[in-house]
């Protein structure tokens, strides 16, 4: 029994590898189940013995990829730190710091954003709880710094608040790099996610 659990996470491993390989280099729409098996020497059917589906596959690749983007964010963040000054400077420049980090990501690893925030689970399908529980360590990220530009504010309206200034970094760095409107120079769309993110931070200092 013991040597069939190692086996079956072995194969586990060399799926989720396989399939990380194909959504960083194509996307994870380009995942097929034949395409894996062949890649990585097993039976067709040997797949769903390990997940489900390929819906869980990909979320399998898209915790790898929350993970990669916590490191980034987290770094973005020491270093805004590290550049000392007051709370609330600090709070500000790791506001920018952490929406240029979210840019970087999203510019290097397409296949990867595009996966986790692009890809839809099939109609019935739950996001397990360590899905949600990455999505809030990234919102987390941001409520840091908000809670020094508002240490009135409530938790659960500086959740809110985490949630309303990601997404109008998302939204941004989703128009300017796929040119839903007009597709920006990366060193331009830098500078103008850091007006728009300073802005509001100032905005929330003063408020």
């Amino acid at each position: 029994m013991a040597k069939a659990k190692a086996r079956r996470e072995e194969l586990r491993e060399k799926l989720i590898e396989a399939a990380e390989k194909t959504i960083v280099a194509q996307g994870h729409a380009a995942l097929k189940a034949r395409a894996l098996a062949e890649e990585v020497g097993c039976a067709l059917g040997a797949i769903y013995t390990v997940f489900p589906d390929l819906a869980a596959l990909i979320l399998a690749v898209n915790a790898r990829s929350f993970a990669l983007l916590g490191t980034i964010l987290s770094r973005e963040a020491e270093a805004a730190a590290a550049a000392g000054g007051g709370p609330r400077a600090i709070a500000n420049r790791t506001l920018i710091a952490l929406a240029n980090g979210y840019l970087d990501f999203a510019a290097n690893h397409g296949g990867r954003w595009h996966a986790l925030f692009d890809f839809r689970l099939p109609d019935g399908q739950e996001l397990p709880a360590e899905h949600l529980r990455q999505q809030e360590a990234l919102f987390q990220h941001l409520e840091t710094p908000l809670a020094a530009l508002q240490p009135a504010l409530p938790p659960s309206e500086r959740a809110l608040l985490a949630r309303s200034l990601f997404s109008a970094a998302h939204g941004m760095v989703l128009l300017g790099l796929e040119g839903k409107l007009v597709q920006l120079p990366l060193p331009y769309l830098r500078e103008q996610i850091a007006l728009v993110v300073s802005a509001m931070g100032r905005g929330l200092e003063s408020a």
